[in-house]
């Protein structure tokens, strides 16, 4: 079985030696790392997020991108992020141009600068969203599933935690690139939104029904493979919907080859059914599973305020409450010591951490969230990392280690909140929702 693994996920892969990457500790240390990169760059920049956000922490990375380019005028710079989300408010703000008004304002000041593009997966943003992730500066890639705003990158009294990955290969870098712009700058499929031209109505749906049709096709490009004498292999994936989704098939490779040790990583609790499958399967042939999620309160939809409670707010709860129910059907396995769910929590602070390790060498780095929509709906992409020596055994345990202090291990479903304990606003709502069986057309979107 295992060789039958290797061979699927494995055939367009690049060399990787452990010097070649580094594993950041801290929100505080990604920023402060992805300011240095853009400083140093020398010939090209290409940013790729869900959102760049208009607060202290996205205009300092604008500021120094055209700081960059005016130091550097033969720089290229490219920044992709979700068309939908680009151009609305916060959830709960007035209707505005969002994001995107910051945009055009910085290319009025100083034009051609950079260029920001929109990418527009679907036609709604709940139905799909722009979600791959990935910095690319010269023959670096600085990957996280961090996106770019005051709390990922630790701006303020607050942060989110994430996974931080420093690469520098040029094979990986170039293959970064290549996919963008092969589907979203030579395709014209992606508009550039820090101009004040726009598309209509019209023009969007025909560019999202080409755009759709083009990503379903396209994968990341490797030129001139060779890993026949790498000590490590790194293979970029993608996936975007059910069918032929590498992404999701290198996760559950992954799962199903584990033999003796499993962690995974999703902030939001709602595994994919081949996922879940692949998973129990693991738990019966014996192998020592973690899973690292988030506490409800470390949610970014926690609403810590009944009084200031609204819709959104449930989403934690549903989180917690499909946490309850697994938990419940494999106490067994908790009871012995092979299923180990430990809940993160720390302050105000909230909890972003994505990827699967399968026997301490064999790692996926992805901004998936690893729940049906991210399984579906966006478009994702990640890193597949095959370390058959264990090179980066200290690194990862260094991380490990480093996410765990913050956490706490369920030892009984009991140790978690049930439905009677939640506040009076919430066991309403979620008891309507029970009633119209809406929870199971929510958990497609969750």
């Amino acid at each position: 079985m295992l060789a039958r693994y290797r061979q699927i996920p494995l055939s367009n892969a690049l060399p990787l030696h452990s010097d070649e990457i580094d594993v950041l500790l801290s929100a505080e240390d990604f920023r402060l790392r992805l300011l240095d990169l853009i400083k140093r760059a020398k010939t090209r920049i290409y940013l790729t997020a869900l959102y760049l956000q208009d607060d202290e922490a996205g205009r300092e990375i604008l500021d120094t991108l055209v700081a960059a380019k005016q130091a550097n005028p033969k720089l290229v710079i490219r920044v992709f992020v979700d068309f939908h989300r680009a151009q609305r408010g916060l959830i709960g703000e007035k209707k505005s141009l969002g994001n995107r008004q910051l945009y055009l304002d910085i290319n009025k000041s100083f034009p051609d600068a950079l260029e920001i593009f929109g990418v527009p997966v679907k036609q709604k943003e709940f139905l799909g969203v722009l979600h791959l992730k990935g910095f690319v500066i010269d023959d670096t890639v600085l990957y996280s599933g961090a996106s770019l705003n005051n709390v990922y990158l630790d701006v303020g009294d607050k942060y989110r935690c994430d996974r931080y990955h420093q690469i520098t290969q040029a094979g990986l870098a170039n293959s970064f690139v290549d996919y963008l712009q092969s589907n979203f700058v030579k395709s014209g499929l992606a508009p550039r939104i820090n101009v004040p031209e726009s598309v209509d109505k019209k023009q969007q749906k025909s560019l999202i029904k080409q755009l759709k049709g083009l990503l379903r096709r396209a994968k990341y490009q490797v030129r001139s493979p060779n890993t026949e004498q790498a000590p490590m292999q790194i293979q970029p994936l993608v996936g975007f919907g059910k069918r032929g989704n590498g992404l999701n098939q290198a996760a559950r490779k992954i799962v199903k080859s584990a033999q003796d040790s499993l962690v995974i990583f999703t902030p939001y609790f709602n595994l994919p059914k081949p996922l879940g499958s692949d998973l129990r399967s693991a738990l019966k042939r014996g192998v020592e599973v973690t899973i690292v999620v988030g506490d409800k309160k470390a949610n970014d939809f926690y609403i810590a305020d009944e009084a200031q409670f609204s819709t959104i707010g449930i989403v934690p709860y549903l989180y917690e409450v499909l946490l309850s129910r697994f938990v419940k059907r494999h106490q067994k396995f908790i009871d012995k010591g092979q299923l180990n769910i430990r809940l993160w929590y720390h302050g105000d602070n909230s909890y972003h951490l994505k990827g699967i390790v399968a026997d301490e060498k064999y790692h996926l780095l992805t901004g998936s969230n690893m729940n049906p929509r991210a399984w579906n709906l966006d478009i994702e992409n990640g890193l597949f990392i095959v370390d058959e020596h264990r090179h980066l055994l200290d690194k990862w345990h260094q991380e490990l280690e480093n996410i765990l202090q913050y956490t706490t291990r369920v030892n009984h479903f009991s140790d978690i909140e049930t439905s009677k304990e939640y506040p009076e606003k919430v066991r309403e709502l979620l008891r309507r929702i029970q009633l119209t069986s809406f929870d199971r057309i929510l958990k497609r979107f969750l």
